[in-house]
């Protein structure tokens, strides 16, 4: 029909909005009532709204998820053509192993119904799935293991609520974990990953999960090979957990953060031309104070740039030459990752 629509959570409901454009302006679809009220189920929430088009161009709605992380049911309805009238009433086809985070997809003729079961809050958050026939279900969730669960050994905790999506033919899972270091009870700071999904026959590859993902076809492209890598960092000061090496790792899941002021000295081992420095901020929505110098010695250094910028990625220009950049944080704060380019 030449428009989108978007499925919202808020609350404990589901409202909808429709755009000429995936960029917007988004306006409200459904006369400013919600799609699915949280009082539709009554003991469950009425959260995590996926839309799904079939190939005969048949639209299906998926939602649903528990209260106090117990209980969770999955509910899908027929869609009219508007995207937002309900063609029927909507059936549960909660799976075993269900708690949230519904996604729909098609393989082959066959119906692969993704899901999150656990508490993304602990460690024990994953994504699993169930095989049908047809939209409606029935599902069956294969006797395997979950298809992308919490390794420890990779660093990687509670991935789950997902998307799936094609790319030059092939697919991927996109998801978010916990940052690090992760101690449950802590606050809860989800990333946001991608890595290769596999479909076979009937059954979806056990996901293995990494820090630098796999290359997806169409997107941007990976750090540069021309980047200037570092030979050492060190800080003035950082939380626990949150050292320097945090801030070069390739790793955004892992950071330099310090809660006062500090200064994180990045040394190239030799001096080299450095043209910008990309910061990617912990919080990308509040502006960081931030001060750059440059030093041939390390000893004696020279004004570089400072500002207050924000947004994620920060790029700042700096068209020197220097073997060291110190990169102070005046009032503390987080970096994600530091990239420097020639």
């Amino acid at each position: 029909q030449g428009r989108y629509w978007m499925y919202v959570s808020v609350g404990s409901e589901v409202w909808v909005g429709s755009a000429p454009t995936p960029a917007g302006p988004w306006h409200d679809a459904n006369g400013g009532r919600p799609l699915i009220p949280g009082n539709y189920r009554p003991g469950y929430h009425m959260i995590d709204a996926e839309a799904f088009i079939d190939d005969d161009g048949q639209a299906y709605l998926y939602w649903g998820s528990g209260l106090n992380w117990v209980n969770g049911r999955c509910f899908v309805v027929r869609l009219k053509p508007d995207m937002v009238t309900f063609d029927g009433e909507p059936v549960d086809v909660t799976p075993p192993h269900y708690f949230e985070a519904p996604f729909m997809f098609k393989r082959n003729g066959r119906y692969f119904l993704t899901y999150s079961w656990g508490n993304t809050t602990k460690d024990t958050y994953q994504v699993r799935y169930a095989v049908g026939a047809s939209p409606l279900g029935p599902f069956r969730e294969p006797a395997n293991t979950p298809l992308l669960e919490t390794d420890k050994a990779r660093q990687v905790i509670s991935p789950g609520h997902h998307a799936v999506f094609s790319a030059k033919g092939e697919d991927f899972i996109l998801y978010h974990r916990q940052a690090l270091p992760f101690s449950e009870g802590s606050e809860v700071r989800r990333q946001v990953a991608v890595d290769r999904l596999r479909v076979r026959g009937d059954r979806l590859e056990v996901v293995t999960p990494t820090a630098d993902g796999p290359d997806v076809p169409g997107t941007a492209a990976r750090r540069s090979t021309s980047s200037i890598r570092p030979v050492s960092l060190r800080a003035s000061s950082a939380d626990t957990g949150h050292g320097a090496s945090g801030a070069a790792d390739d790793n955004y899941a892992t950071s330099w953060r310090t809660a006062k002021a500090g200064a994180l000295t990045i040394d190239l081992g030799m001096p080299r031309h450095v043209g910008d420095v990309i910061l990617r901020p912990g919080a990308p929505s509040m502006p960081l104070p931030i001060d750059i110098q440059l030093s041939d010695t390390g000893r004696t250094w020279r004004k570089a740039i400072q500002g207050t910028p924000s947004g994620s990625p920060i790029t700042l220009k700096i068209n020197g030459t220097a073997r060291f950049l110190k990169v102070t944080l005046p009032q503390g704060g987080e970096i994600m990752e530091v990239a420097l380019q020639p």
